[in-house]
């Protein structure tokens, strides 16, 4: 584990990171290059994942010459997983533990989405999340997409907090970079979708928000009155 710092607040990427999104994209995007007669290869995924929707769809007809313009086939992805996602979206494993364990330090919550708003607050909804966060920032808040570091430096600034005193929570090589740009703290968080990528700019890697190492290190490292006290605590037993 890299050197930490002070943690004063946390950030959650959205898709494959909160939620199981990523299986359902998968399926998507296959039913949407089967219309087509063609196959959603990885190489093509991997192209795409961690991406706001205009640049992803661009990287899609870049790979594939597919010549639909990229709004007719947002549209279409959209229809499909809206379709298979009404009855499959759940919660990451670790999700809801990890949400409880920050209310209880007293760290604030945000989301930094490459996602577009209506498609967050669709999904935040339909698991019951989106109350629990102080504000979510999405595709339509930046002008530069993740790996840029403008999303979390946005995040950490409405926040009030130095970006090295946030950590994030990421899937993606794409997400982990943005976060790492930005001067935060990272912990990478891969899936069976993501877990080809480089994680090496992330402080910490885990198998899921369930890992024993990221309880340990929101215990040690949060920094509210409330996370000092029981620190306090836990250290005078």
């Amino acid at each position: 584990m890299s050197r930490l710092e002070r943690i004063r607040a946390v950030v959650f990427d959205l898709d494959g990171t909160m939620l199981n999104t990523e299986d359902i994209f998968e399926d998507a995007g296959q039913q949407l290059m089967q219309r087509r007669g063609l196959t959603m290869t990885r190489e093509i995924r991997r192209s795409m994942l961690g991406r706001r929707p205009l640049e992803a769809f661009t990287a899609l007809k870049q790979a594939t010459g597919i010549a639909d313009d990229i709004e007719s086939l947002l549209q279409e992805t959209k229809q499909i997983f809206q379709e298979l996602a009404a009855d499959r979206v759940q919660l990451m494993p670790g999700v809801e533990w990890l949400l409880q364990l920050t209310e209880d330090l007293h760290l604030p919550r945000a989301v930094a989405t490459s996602s577009p708003q209506k498609y967050m607050r669709w999904l935040l909804d339909l698991v019951g999340l989106y109350s629990r966060f102080a504000f979510v920032l999405t595709a339509e808040d930046v002008v530069q997409g993740k790996p840029h570091p403008e999303i979390y430096l946005k995040a950490a600034a409405r926040l009030r907090v130095d970006p090295q005193e946030m950590l994030v929570l990421e899937d993606s090589e794409t997400g982990v970079a943005a976060a790492a740009a930005a001067g935060a703290q990272v912990v990478a968080v891969p899936n069976r979708h993501t877990d080809y990528g480089d994680f090496s700019r992330a402080q910490l890697r885990v198998n899921s928000l369930q890992d024993e190492r990221l309880t340990v290190l929101l215990q040690e490292y949060a920094c509210s009155e409330r996370s000092d006290e029981n620190r306090d605590s836990r250290r005078n037993k």
